[in-house]
């Protein structure tokens, strides 16, 4: 049995536009209500995000006041340095002259006796140009009056047995008259480190 659509061809057409209308409006209702949910989420992320770098401007606030409160002991801490620096080089190779004059002393011969001493005190000072030698930091030298060859001898001997007087010297020896056996001599020796004080071996060690 066949079916006979009696609707008007007009009304079948507007049944289909209102589908498509239908249709239509409630898809462009679901994009409206997915960008007003995208927007949504991110407002809430952009909020967030403010949020931490607000909170991260106030961290970096708070270290920056830090680092300027200590920077006040850092400068106090560079000025103690260039001060112990000072102090070293005052002391650098500070000897004890007290105590060269009583070992002075004690070295004389009987038989000798001195007119002028004088010493020196200089940095270490190295020679070659490959392999530094026993480095030296002064001298001493004595002009004074010996009896007899031996008794001159004994004094370069008895120079070497200070503790860092090293390599004793005489530049000349003459005798005073003839047959006198009075000979009027200069003389010196060379300082090492040994002779530094305790003050000065700490200025100088690096």
């Amino acid at each position: 049995m066949s079916q006979v659509n009696l609707l008007p061809p007009e009304l079948k057409q507007r049944q289909a536009t209102r589908r498509t209308t239908s249709i239509a409006l409630v898809a462009g209702a679901a994009a409206l209500a997915l960008v007003v949910l995208f927007s949504f989420l991110k407002s809430a992320e952009l909020s967030h995000t403010q949020d931490e770098l607000q909170a991260q401007q106030a961290v970096n606030q708070r270290v920056q006041a830090q680092i300027a409160e200590l920077e006040k002991y850092s400068q106090l801490g560079s000025q103690l340095q260039a001060k112990q620096q000072l102090v070293k080089s005052v002391y650098a190779n500070e000897v004890s002259w007290s105590g060269i004059l009583l070992d002075l002393s004690r070295v004389v011969p009987a038989d000798a006796y001195l007119t002028q001493f004088s010493g020196q005190v200089a940095p270490p000072t190295t020679t070659g140009t490959t392999t530094p030698s026993t480095p030296l930091i002064g001298s001493l030298t004595f002009t004074g009056n010996v009896k007899g060859a031996d008794t001159l001898a004994a004094w370069l001997t008895r120079l070497e047995q200070v503790k860092g007087w090293v390599n004793a010297w005489a530049n000349s020896a003459s005798e005073s008259a003839p047959f006198s056996r009075i000979y009027q001599f200069t003389s010196g020796v060379d300082l090492s480190p040994d002779v530094v004080t305790k003050r000065g071996q700490g200025a100088t060690t690096p």
